[in-house]
């Protein structure tokens, strides 16, 4: 996975995995969700990024071995 900040544009994008695109669907007013050719997600582009979120700078990544159920 990758995310990278393009302050210049404005735009959050986070790869998923690497995959041959296929077609984008905007899932909400400014998130758009890149899909593979077997339909499977595999980008997130978050437009207008300082402005629907928080600290676009800062990135924290949790990683949960073992999720516990809610």
């Amino acid at each position: 996975m990758r995310i990278t900040y393009d302050e210049s544009v404005d735009i959050l994008y986070i790869r998923l995995r690497e995959s041959d695109y296929e077609e984008s669907d905007e899932v909400s007013e400014g998130v758009i969700v890149d899909y593979d050719k077997a339909g499977k997600p595999m980008a997130i582009e978050i437009l207008e990024a300082s402005k629907m979120l928080s600290q676009v700078d800062r990135v924290t990544f949790e990683y949960a071995r073992n999720p516990q159920p809610a």
